[in-house]
C-alpha cells in the first residue's frame, strides 16, 4: 500500500515537472516593485506581450499668424523614482482654492504704467513770422511767394477715400495742462492715442469730413518702441493704403515740432487769435539726398494751402521749410508734412489749430472733387 502511494506521488511530481518544462503550465512572476509593495497595482490591463505601443505624435507649434491660436510645444513625460504610497487619511481635508485671476490684456505698444508726467522745463510763448513764406535749407532756388496765390493743383475723385492722415511719430505729445494729463513714454511723448498727435489727427479728419471730404486716419505707431526707422515703416503703410485705396490723392503726415532744451521749451502761437492757437508749419522734401521727382509739385501744393491760411488767419502759419530729406512725399504728388504746434503747446491749442486748418483747407479741397 505504501509502495503504491509513493509511486502515485512520484508520478505526480514527474508530471508537474514535465508540464512546466514543456510550457504547458505557465509560471508568472510579479515585478519586483509591485512585489515589494512600492506601487499600487494597476487595474487596467497591460499591453499584450510583443505588441508595440504606437508612439504619441508630438504637438507641433505652428508659426504665429493673426487669428491663429498657437499650441504649446509637446513635453516629454518625466520619469519618476519609486515612492512609497502613504496610507489614506482618516478624514478628508478640504482645501480652499483661490479663484484663477482673469488675465488682463494690455494694449499693443503700451507705455509703462506710472505717475502722470510733468515736464520740468519752463514754457516760453512766441510767434514766429520770418522774413518770407519759406525757409530754404537746400541748394535749390525756388520762388515760393509766386506759389501762394495759386489754387491747389489736385483733383479728387467723387467716390472713395481722398485724403490719408498718418502720424510717422505717433507718440508725439504736448505740454500737459489742467485738461490734458498723461503717462509719458518719453519726454513730451505718450502712447495714449487720446493725449497726443493722433488725437489731433482724428480731430482734423473729422473736421475735414464736414466739408464733404472722405478722409482716412491711420492709428499706427511707427516710432514705438523703436524710434529709428519710423519713416521707413510709415512709408510702407502709405504704400499699402495707396494700393488698397487708389482714390487717395492727398497724404498729410501730421507732427508737432520741438523747440527748446531741458530748461526751456517754446510754444508757438498766433498773435492774432484768441483763444490761443498753435502755429503750424509745412515741411516739404526734395530730391537733394534721395530720388523724389515730384517734389516741386508737392511744394506748389503746400504753398497754395499756406496762401489760403495766411489770408484767412495771419500768423497762424510759420514759414514753410524746404528740406533736403523727402519724408515719404515721393509717394504722391500732393503729400505734405504738417507740424501743428511744438512740445511747448498744449493739446487744446493744437486742436484749435486743426479746426482752423479744416475751415480753410476743407472748402478749397471740396471744390476739387472731380474738378
Amino acid at each position: 500500500m505504501k509502495f503504491k502511494l509513493f509511486s502515485a506521488v512520484l508520478l505526480l511530481v514527474c508530471f508537474l515537472f514535465l508540464g512546466v518544462v514543456s510550457g504547458v503550465i505557465p509560471v508568472t512572476e510579479l515585478p519586483e516593485d509591485v512585489a515589494a509593495g512600492l506601487f499600487p497595482r494597476r487595474t487596467a490591463s497591460p499591453a499584450p506581450e510583443n505588441t508595440e505601443v504606437p508612439p504619441v505624435s508630438p504637438i507641433v507649434s505652428p508659426s504665429p499668424t493673426r487669428g491663429t491660436s498657437v499650441l504649446p510645444e509637446a513635453k516629454t513625460a518625466p520619469t519618476y523614482a519609486p515612492v512609497t504610497v502613504p496610507p489614506a487619511p482618516t478624514a478628508a481635508v478640504t482645501a480652499t482654492v483661490p479663484p484663477t485671476p482673469t488675465p488682463t490684456s494690455e494694449p499693443a505698444n503700451a507705455a509703462p504704467a506710472g505717475d502722470l508726467w510733468e515736464p520740468a522745463a519752463e514754457v516760453i510763448s512766441t510767434t514766429i513770422t520770418g522774413s518770407g513764406p519759406l525757409q530754404n535749407d537746400t541748394e535749390f532756388s525756388v520762388d515760393a511767394a509766386a506759389l501762394l496765390d495759386k489754387a491747389p493743383d489736385v483733383t479728387l475723385p467723387a467716390q472713395g477715400p481722398q485724403i490719408l492722415i498718418i502720424h510717422t511719430h505717433g507718440t508725439e505729445a504736448f505740454t500737459p495742462d489742467g485738461s490734458d494729463q498723461y503717462q509719458a513714454s518719453g519726454d513730451y511723448r505718450t502712447t495714449d492715442p487720446d493725449h497726443g498727435i493722433r488725437k489731433v489727427g482724428h480731430a482734423l479728419g473729422e473736421a475735414l469730413e464736414t466739408y464733404g471730404l472722405d478722409v482716412l486716419v491711420d492709428d499706427g505707431l511707427y516710432d514705438w518702441p523703436n524710434y529709428d526707422g519710423a519713416y521707413a515703416r510709415s512709408g510702407e503703410a502709405i504704400e499699402d493704403y495707396l494700393a488698397q485705396y487708389p482714390t487717395i490723392r492727398v497724404v498729410i503726415d501730421l507732427h508737432r515740432d520741438a523747440i527748446g532744451d531741458d530748461t526751456a521749451v517754446y510754444k508757438t502761437v498766433s498773435d492774432t487769435l484768441q483763444p490761443e492757437a498753435a502755429q503750424m508749419m509745412f515741411v516739404v522734401g526734395t530730391d537733394e539726398t534721395l530720388p523724389h521727382p515730384n517734389w516741386r509739385e508737392n511744394l506748389a501744393f503746400a504753398m497754395s494751402l499756406q496762401g489760403l491760411l495766411d489770408r484767412e488767419y495771419p500768423h497762424l502759419m510759420r514759414p514753410a521749410l524746404l528740406s533736403s530729406n523727402r519724408y515719404n512725399q515721393q509717394l504722391t504728388p500732393a503729400s505734405v508734412l504738417l507740424e501743428i504746434g511744438t512740445d511747448g503747446n498744449t493739446l487744446a491749442e493744437a486742436l484749435t489749430s486743426a479746426e482752423l486748418f479744416a475751415q480753410v483747407v476743407g472748402p478749397a479741397l471740396a471744390e476739387k472733387i472731380n474738378a
